[in-house]
């Protein structure tokens, strides 16, 4: 009886077998293999090649991507033994994927159209700016099929232009040369997108990860939704707004929409480390008409430590730092360093205030999150009435099995007091 391409497929790979007990975990969705729980490796395990993965009885797991020398020995591609990953597997992936986006974001032009590991494509990721898709390829075996993937996605969106961030400490880590440009089309470095009233010119070649922290995108929108709804308003009184750790400003911006919306003047503060953080800020503030942008180039602990010891006052608050821990060591210093700003925005608070607070740090889980924003209010003497618990939008869906993939914390409060 002649072999399916599946049969050929599994004959042909690689045999990696994890230790006893070691399976279990995979078998609840996590989508990697540790190097520690390999026992051991029959045939010619190839960097970028995909192996089968079996339980310490020989029982078939699943079928991955291998790496020689990543911590990540083994990235899950599928836990079906039948399956061919060929070309079509890849499209088929990336048609489910593109069609969650089209079904679950609202404006399907902006959004994350691959979540590496939450979209069964580890190590991919392509974000959709208006007319150009930006691909990022973090692994071997995603990184040698980057042609193919262009291809399918510009047949699945009709997206003609596409853009490369192939840089950061991941590719070093997988041993991938960085690689930041044109993959087709005649993509320009900037490009100018929407968010709800908002007009935000992104850089794709400078900008932080694929030009654009996506993920926030709704969460922005709902910030901006709060201060129109909430901020009590007086005749000639000046609204003034802090957007810390501010990027591009997108947050700050939508605070500013929403008071312009009720015909208020303002004032915003945006703050970065990163002078050209501020400066695409100030720029995006300017884009859309909105007077009283005012950029400060600091480091945000010292600024906010200033501001509270001049009595500076402020209607609205953002806080979306970068990462405080990578991992369990560095969660007590996170703790505190979360507490510190979040304690310093409290206090300067106007009554009846809106502060948007976010945490990109997996490590730091809800319930950390919470306890530390409880400990802050407390320490500042204030009585915050929370708003809203949110995380990722749907185009960026966590993985059952991976809490890795669920990692965005943002919570909208308010000053009772």
């Amino acid at each position: 009886m002649a072999r399916d391409r599946g049969e050929i497929l599994l004959a042909e790979c690689a045999l990696v077998r994890v230790r006893p007990g070691k399976q279990a975990a995979l078998r609840a969705g996590r989508p990697w293999v540790y190097r520690g729980e390999i026992e051991t490796i029959r045939g010619e395990a190839r960097t970028g090649g995909v192996v089968r993965v079996e339980d310490a009885h020989g029982t078939f797991v699943a079928l991955g991507f291998y790496h020689q020398t990543s911590v990540l020995a083994v990235r899950i591609l599928t836990n079906r033994p039948d399956t061919s990953i060929d070309a079509q597997f890849f499209y088929r992936r990336l048609a489910s994927a593109w069609d969650l986006r089209k079904r679950m974001v609202d404006d399907p032009s902006v959004c994350r159209i691959v979540f590496a590991e939450a979209d069964g494509l580890p190590g991919l990721i392509a974000d959709r700016l208006d007319d150009v898709i930006v691909v990022s390829t973090l692994v071997a075996g995603m990184d040698a099929r980057l042609g193919e993937i262009v291809d399918a996605l510009a047949e699945l969106t009709g997206v003609r232009c596409f853009f490369e961030r192939n840089d950061g400490p991941v590719r070093g880590l997988e041993g991938l040369p960085e690689r930041i440009g044109p993959l087709r089309g005649d993509p320009s470095d900037r490009v100018e997108i929407r968010e709800g009233a908002v007009s935000l010119r992104v850089d794709l070649r400078h900008g932080q990860k694929t030009g654009h922290f996506l993920d926030q995108r709704d969460n922005r929108q709902a910030f901006g939704a709060a201060v129109r709804r909430l901020l009590p308003l007086a005749p000639g009184r000046v609204v003034r707004i802090l957007d810390a750790f501010c990027h591009t400003g997108g947050f700050g911006l939508q605070a500013m929409a929403a008071v312009a919306a009720l015909g208020a003047p303002t004032e915003a503060v945006f703050l970065d480390a990163a002078e050209t953080a501020v400066r695409d800020a100030l720029d995006n503030a300017e884009r859309n008409g909105f007077g009283g942008a005012r950029g400060v180039r600091g480091n945000a602990f010292d600024v906010l430590r200033q501001y509270e010891r001049s009595d500076q006052h402020f209607a609205a608050v953002v806080l979306d730092p970068p990462a405080f821990a990578r991992g369990r060591a560095t969660l007590n210093g996170a703790y505190r360093g979360y507490k510190e700003i979040n304690l310093r925005a409290m206090r300067m608070l106007e009554p009846g205030g809106v502060l948007c607070t976010c945490s990109c740090s997996q490590p730091v889980d809800e319930t950390m999150f919470r306890d530390m924003l409880r400990d802050a209010a407390a320490d500042a003497g204030r009585r915050m009435r929370v708003l809203a618990r949110r995380g990722a939008p749907p185009d960026h869906p966590g993985l059952l099995g991976a809490d890795e993939t669920q990692y965005l914390k943002c919570w909208i409060l308010q000053a009772m007091e």
